[in-house]
């Protein structure tokens, strides 16, 4: 799970919405005003007819607010300003108190279910880095879906890495350390201008980088897998330092797939940070 506030949304209703309804001072028609807004994140908007019809009766207002589905939802970022939006109704129509209570319930929700956000006062809701991360390499499985070549290299990345489930050899870890090079090589290979197979070349051929230093990074990167001994190639022997093990896995994976922003020209960056295309 991504923790998007859109694959729990049905849930939101009986977690945040129910005791805060249930409340001394909530007013009978704040849903009228909740659906109003609710209504700006719906991938198909009510005519303004039907928006009219609805916000003007209060049980009605209530059960279309209940009703919506995460596939009525238009984005996640649009969810999100939703909830932050609402903290203001709250505390317009009811008061601040219960503009606080409203931001306990939906701390808890987020906790609750491991959502990709952290609450900042008054209700801002910041994707956190783990949300980012796990954005981005869900964003990098989509990426390789229309590529066979791609996806194959894929597959077999996450097969070694879930092989290292009952082997946590250094033979085991070189070779999760190859087979995310392969794919980055190939990612960086679909880039517009690239006639390089070979990562180190490409990152000299690739016009993405903010700075020279990020770009010799990578290069060096891949100068290690291809030193280090049985990572790439036999490697030179006098090139490592100590056996490599659990600790490199886990930094040069996380390191690596953050560089493969720089290797796609389709990448979007916003749908990652906000966990979804607007």
């Amino acid at each position: 799970m991504r923790g998007e506030l859109i694959a729990v949304w049905p849930e939101s209703w009986a977690s945040i919405w129910e005791p805060l309804i249930s409340s001394e001072g909530i007013p009978v028609d704040i849903f009228c005003e909740l659906y109003r807004q609710l209504s700006e994140a719906l991938l198909v908007a009510p005519t303004l007819e039907q928006l009219a019809d609805i916000v003007d009766d209060q049980d009605q207002s209530r059960e279309a607010f209940k009703a919506i589905a995460p596939t009525d939802l238009a984005s996640e970022r649009r969810l999100v300003e939703f909830f932050e939006e609402a903290h203001f109704i709250v505390g317009d129509l009811a008061g601040e108190a219960i503009a606080e209570f409203y931001v306990l319930l939906l701390t808890k929700f987020i906790e609750k279910y491991s959502l990709r956000y952290k609450l900042r006062a008054p209700c801002v809701l910041c994707p956190t880095l783990p949300g980012i991360f796990s954005a981005l390499a869900s964003d990098i499985q989509k990426a390789s879906e229309g590529d066979d070549h791609l996806s194959s290299l894929l597959n077999e990345f996450d097969e070694a890495l879930r092989d290292l489930r009952d082997d946590t050899s250094d033979g085991r870890i070189k070779t999760i350390i190859q087979k995310q090079m392969n794919l980055l090589e190939a990612f960086g290979a679909t880039c517009a201008g690239v006639r390089s197979r070979q990562l180190g070349a490409i990152c000299g051929e690739l016009k993405s980088w903010p700075h020279s230093a990020l770009r010799n990074s990578l290069s060096n990167l891949y100068g290690f897998a291809s030193d280090y001994p049985g990572i790439r190639h036999a490697g030179s022997p006098k090139g490592a330092l100590r056996s490599i093990g659990m600790k490199d896995l886990i930094a040069l994976s996380v390191v690596l797939t953050g560089f493969t922003p720089y290797l796609r020209d389709n990448f979007d960056s916003g749908a990652v940070y906000w966990g979804g295309k607007e």
